[in-house]
């Protein structure tokens, strides 16, 4: 067996084992099973299963006891949320991701439309300049997560703040790759679609309108779905072909 073609099997192994966990049918505290029940029922071979073992342990789902076997870890219901790039190899997983974002900001649009203060309209708009005066793509990346940063903290709600913060770029799929590379669109009309749906954000929530900013925040989203589709068209091997990093949605 490849290398390789046996890290695509102990990944496909740990999704299973994980999902097992986190849907409650392997209970915390209760014992997994026995590295040749998983190779009889599998067909796997014990170094995949071993490889495994060892990522959950690493993800601290899972605890071995000498003599005795390997447990699920008592904490393991509790592990945080994540999106790794790896998860993000194709167009389509991130449709899904938007599709997950896109009642998110229209929330936060929401409540920052009724609760902002003017230090929050501030941070928003120069957030909006920033990106139109983007030099790079990094600077774009930049001024697109600084926007949504500003309406998260004008929520007035700390958690929004604090998930914001913690998705970061995995809340935005890679389009660098595009906006460097393809023709299509000129970068700077592309920049200024965003910058013009940010705008439509920002001014709804300025006149207090929270119909307004939910119904703009969630049409910024499909526009970027839509914006990311071109993708496909430019890559067809998605965006796995180039590198999962930032983006300007």
């Amino acid at each position: 067996m490849t290398v390789g073609k046996a890290t695509r099997l102990a990944d496909q192994l740990v999704r299973d084992l994980e999902q097992r966990v986190l849907s409650g049918e392997l209970l915390p505290g209760s014992r997994f099973p026995s590295e040749k029940a998983i190779v009889d029922s599998t067909g796997v071979s014990r170094t995949v299963v071993r490889e495994a073992f060892a990522r959950m342990s690493a993800k601290g789902l899972l605890v071995s006891r000498r003599g005795s076997g390997a447990y699920v870890a008592e904490s393991a219901r509790y592990q945080a949320f994540q999106i790794t790039r790896d998860e993000l190899a194709e167009i389509d997983d991130l449709h899904r991701l938007f599709e997950m974002r896109a009642p998110l900001e229209a929330e936060m649009a929401e409540l920052a439309a009724a609760r902002h203060r003017k230090s929050d309209l501030d941070a928003m708009w120069a957030a909006i300049e920033a990106l139109l005066g983007s030099a790079n793509v990094d600077a774009a990346v930049a001024a697109d997560t600084a926007f949504h940063a500003a309406i998260a903290r004008a929520t007035r709600n700390d958690y929004f703040a604090r998930f914001t913060d913690f998705l970061g770029v995995r809340l935005v799929p890679s389009r660098t790759v595009y906006l460097r590379n393809s023709d299509d669109v000129p970068r700077e009309e592309y920049i200024r679609a965003v910058a013009d749906d940010h705008a439509a954000i920002f001014n709804a929530i300025r006149k207090r309108d929270p119909s307004a900013a939910r119904n703009a925040a969630r049409a910024h989203m499909y526009k970027s779905i839509a914006r990311h589709e071109l993708v496909r068209d430019v890559y067809p091997g998605g965006v796995a072909a180039g590198s999962i990093t930032d983006t300007v949605t």
